[in-house]
């Protein structure tokens, strides 16, 4: 059942987010639930999961392309090695930090590890137009590989 509240609550949603956060932030901390416009509540939350693990897919997608470059694309590697390889010191590190937050987060990284190399690989290829057979179809390196530092 849908009261005015709740009501109130949805049209707020639709017309200022930020309020609606802010709002609903403080129902929650007074316990006011039955003013909770929740069908909003539970996608928000719903996409700040799917937010997260895109996000970190993401970063590794662009490490294993900057490691990918630095190990086969010879003919940058002297202009453009310093910069991949900030890049992947800086994707690291927010890893790194996203998994601080929420180490369940690991295991995305390792589920998705294969698929996020062929996608590496493809926009390598794609922007290096390197010949398909300079890139090993399987990854030359493991997860952990990737993410290591050192």
């Amino acid at each position: 059942m849908t009261t005015p509240t709740t009501q109130a609550q949805k049209t707020l949603y639709e017309k200022d987010f930020y309020l609606w956060l802010q709002t609903t932030t403080e129902l929650l901390k007074n316990q006011q639930l039955e003013q909770i416009d929740w069908e909003n509540l539970i996608e928000e939350i719903e996409s700040m999961g799917r937010s997260e693990r895109k996000e970190i897919k993401s970063r590794l997608i662009i490490i294993i392309e900057h490691l990918l470059k630095l190990a086969y694309w010879e003919s940058e590697k002297e202009y453009n090695s310093r910069g991949w390889r900030n890049t992947i010191i800086e994707q690291r590190r927010q890893i790194d930090l996203t998994l601080e937050d929420s180490p369940s987060l690991k295991a995305v990284l390792s589920e998705s590890f294969l698929d996020c190399y062929q996608k590496a690989r493809t926009d390598t290829l794609q922007k290096t137009q390197l010949s398909p057979n300079v890139l090993p179809s399987e990854p030359p390196f493991t997860l952990s590989e990737v993410l290591n530092p050192e």
